[in-house]
């Protein structure tokens, strides 16, 4: 199939979907900068500057509308198909956008905030499903990583602009993104998988010559060679049984059979993994860090420093994930996270022991740059990949859910308890700590996580 097809449909299908993700992930950089603004003492806030406790709501709201979304959206992408369900979150994006400008006080910024974190929810709950229900296992991962690649993307233009323009005029132009999705996205078809799954076949066989590059029936070879995919991706477990309950009421039994239950386990730790190493929470961290290293760089310019090295690190992954392999990845990156956090937090507990530590000044910017980098190459990026990748196709909605639930929760219990850490372990405590949750990442990874690289969604099942 690979031979007489093509991928250009999938490509442009990834990036098409991935417009919306571009946007949440300029809601996640947009208080790099407009918190500087807001909290100044000319704050345009009629309640007037924005206290630090305010801040800390606006800026946990995203988790909490990333919670909120990922359900109502998985949901509506069973009932009403992966395409419907990614339209959809363009309109909570784009009144997220529109009540910025607008907004008086806190609140206000809170529901812009939820409303953009409930369309990141939807983007991490249904475009990884999307891409794997019609891509090639030759390009399932590239296509997977363009999710992160699409909110780093975000994140810098929010930086970028928030550099050189006010919050306003930032919430004004990104509200354009939400727009352009839906102009770009609604020419998609729907995925083969899900039409299959309805009844659908005419539907599913046109979508599926559509991604595949296939226009028109050349032999009758070719239209068997077909039949024989969208038989493949509408019962990936194989059997006659899978076939006729593929449609059938998701119950506790479908997570307890034995191949579910271990993969459904083994995407609950590697939603930990994207957390429990500490890369994404330290982030906010940046400034001090800079500053720590005696960098005379403006918070915003460092900023955009941060989300360069991101966009980096996830376009290395992009390169190296069906080449190297999804475990690699994450191996590597589990490590380089884990050494960069011991260097950094060997130099701030030396400093405050009074060492003498200013000719080694760089190591925190270094060592966060190198952090990042290898973050984004690994355990940022490719756990969402796999996640998608390991479920059985009956659950796999449901479970994804469940996965983006939890990361979103964990998510928001780390960025509220990172304080917490540093008051009660100082800076270089919270480091360590964090190391040794990336080493532990490493481990879990090493043990239990199955290679997926190249491998047909039967295959990874069959290996479970």
């Amino acid at each position: 199939m690979a031979s007489s097809g093509g991928v250009k449909y999938q490509y442009l299908a990834g990036f098409c979907a991935n417009i919306i993700s571009v946007s949440y992930g300029a809601f996640c950089g947009w208080p790099s900068a407009s918190f500087l603004e807001l909290q100044a003492d000319n704050s345009p806030l009629e309640s007037g500057p924005l206290s630090n406790s305010d801040a800390g709501w606006v800026s946990s709201t995203l988790c909490l509308g990333g919670v909120v979304g990922t359900i109502v959206f998985a949901r509506l992408a069973d009932k009403l198909g992966r395409k419907p369900a990614l339209l959809l979150m363009a309109l909570p994006s784009l009144i997220g956008w529109l009540i910025l400008p607008y907004a008086r006080n806190p609140i206000h910024l809170c529901v812009a905030r939820f409303l953009g974190g409930s369309a990141g929810g939807g983007c991490f709950a249904v475009i990884p499903i999307y891409v794997v229900e019609l891509a090639e296992s030759r390009v399932r991962g590239i296509l997977g990583t363009f999710v992160v690649l699409g909110c780093n993307l975000g994140v810098l233009a929010a930086f970028t602009m928030g550099y050189f323009f006010n919050y306003k005029q930032v919430a004004w132009m990104m509200s354009i993104l939400p727009l352009l999705f839906i102009i770009c996205f609604v020419f998609m078809p729907e995925t083969p998988q899900f039409l299959l799954q309805c009844n659908k076949l005419e539907e599913a066989e046109h979508a599926l010559r559509y991604y595949r590059n296939i226009k028109k029936r050349v032999s009758k070879e070719l239209s068997e060679e077909l039949k024989l995919e969208l038989r493949q991706l509408r019962t990936p477990e194989k059997g006659e049984e899978a076939d006729a309950n593929v449609n059938s009421a998701i119950t506790l039994a479908d997570f307890l059979e034995p191949k579910a239950r271990k993969a459904f386990l083994i995407g609950i730790g590697l939603a930990a993994t994207n957390q429990i190493c500490g890369a994404f929470a330290m982030l906010n961290y940046t400034g001090v860090i800079f500053q720590q290293s005696g960098s005379t760089l403006p918070p915003t310019l460092a900023a955009i420093i941060v989300g360069t090295i991101q966009i980096l690190g996830t376009y290395i992954s992009t390169l190296l994930v069906e080449r190297a392999g999804r475990k690699v990845l994450m191996l590597v990156s589990a490590a380089g996270i884990g050494i960069s956090q011991c260097a950094m937090g060997t130099y701030s507990y030396l400093t405050l022991l009074g060492y003498e530590t200013g000719a080694f000044s760089w190591v925190p910017i270094v060592g966060f740059s190198v952090m990042m980098l290898v973050a984004a190459v690994g355990l940022l990026t490719v756990p969402i990949i796999v996640l998608s990748e390991i479920m059985p196709v009956k659950i796999r909605s449901m479970a994804y859910m469940i996965f983006m639930a939890f990361l979103w929760l964990l998510t928001g219990f780390m960025l509220k308890s990172l304080p917490i850490f540093s008051e009660s372990l100082g800076m270089h405590g919270t480091v360590f700590l964090f190391a040794v949750g990336a080493f532990a990442s490493g481990l879990f990874i090493a043990i239990f996580v199955p290679e997926t690289k190249g491998k047909s969604i039967e295959t990874i099942l069959d290996s479970m």
